[in-house]
């Protein structure tokens, strides 16, 4: 019953397979191999973007910092959600990678709306040397809170900030998911929907640690090969990465895999709404935030579910206590109907 996070679950076996093929023999080292180059190919069939610029990442992280890094100038402001994982899970990262610039919660929730946006634009007075110029605005699909942008909600807002001088970015750490929620093609989730550069996820969906970073134009990027080098992410042996990225996609794994863990959300949610138990995630994906007593976390979890709860330093056993759930391609049916099954009994 582990529902802590689609970080911790197994590579898929056609990863692996991928890995030990890749493994075979010697290729020239810091991405100059065959491997590579067909990842870069599949990833630009993929997205529909035969121009685009494609760089493999070990992880998250450097991919959002580098690729923000890359597009914003010191001195300028990345807008964002206040729950962004840019804004609250990354150390720093991107104001370090930027060499500075100042994160911008335009609001408390994980989504950010045309006027949430706006106004935050009208409080920073651009021109104004005193004050952070405009450099982009980051989207996260699927959120931090486990929601989904429509394609509508997504062209909407990089229009907007295009129209006031914004690079836009899309974290995309779990972009698959998204994109199996809303029946989309990559390219409609990205490019198509206004994005300068896109990360695609592959470490939350059944890889051992590979994102994609993809810039649309490749003007635009650049200063990455450059920053990844310097930053220490570029690897030597970085047929490996490329060889993960080539599993997944081949075939449609990537899809299969988040349709898979939507699925088993899907289940996951509706057990919880028939115990009456509320969730808070509008529209969940892989991932969904609930709420129910402090005792029923406790007793739940002391039977062996895995998971994240919210709880304050001074909760009693009655209080509602937010938790988190995630499901991974990897979780079987079985085990979140055995959760639900403690969960009921625990409430």
């Amino acid at each position: 019953m582990y529902l802590a996070s689609d970080n911790t679950g197994p590579v898929h076996p056609q990863v692996m397979q991928a890995l030990t093929e890749a493994n075979e023999g010697y290729v020239h080292g810091y991405g100059n191999d065959v491997h590579t180059e067909a990842a870069k190919s599949a990833l630009r069939d993929l997205f529909e973007a035969p121009d685009a610029e494609v760089f493999l990442m070990p992880g998250g992280t450097a991919s959002n910092a580098l690729a923000l890094g890359t597009l914003v100038q010191p001195y300028q402001a990345v807008y964002c959600s206040g729950l962004a994982h840019i804004h609250v899970d990354e150390c720093g990262a991107p104001e370090f990678y930027t060499g500075g610039a100042k994160l911008v919660g335009v609001c408390e929730g994980d989504k950010v709306t045309p006027e949430a946006l706006t106004k935050a634009l009208a409080f920073w007075n651009t021109g104004d040397v005193h004050q952070f110029d405009r450099g982009a605005l980051s989207l996260t699909n699927t959120t931090e809170r486990g929601n989904i942008y429509t394609l509508d909600e997504l062209t909407a807002l990089a229009t907007l900030a295009h129209e006031n001088g914004l690079f836009v970015h899309f974290d995309g750490a779990r972009f698959a998911n998204a994109c199996a929620m809303l029946g989309c093609t990559p390219a409609e989730m990205s490019w198509k929907a206004g994005a300068d550069v896109a990360v695609f996820g592959g470490t939350k969906n059944g890889c051992m640690g590979v994102e994609a970073v993809i810039f649309f134009d490749p003007e635009k990027a650049r200063g990455l090969p450059f920053r990844r080098m310097r930053s220490g992410h570029l690897l030597s042996k970085h047929r490996y990465l490329a060889a993960q990225m080539n599993g997944y996609l081949k075939d449609g794994l990537w899809l299969e895999l988040a349709q898979k863990a939507n699925g088993t959300c899907a289940r996951l949610v509706d057990g919880l709404r028939a115990l009456d138990v509320k969730v808070l995630t509008d529209t969940p994906a892989n991932l969904l935030y609930f709420e129910m007593p402090l005792r029923a976390h406790d007793a739940v979890q002391a039977a062996g579910a895995m998971y994240y709860d919210m709880r304050t330093a001074d909760a009693q056993p009655e209080d509602m206590t937010r938790g988190r759930l995630v499901v991974d391609w990897a979780l079987e049916h079985a085990h979140v109907d055995e959760f639900l099954q403690k969960l009921k009994a625990a409430l």
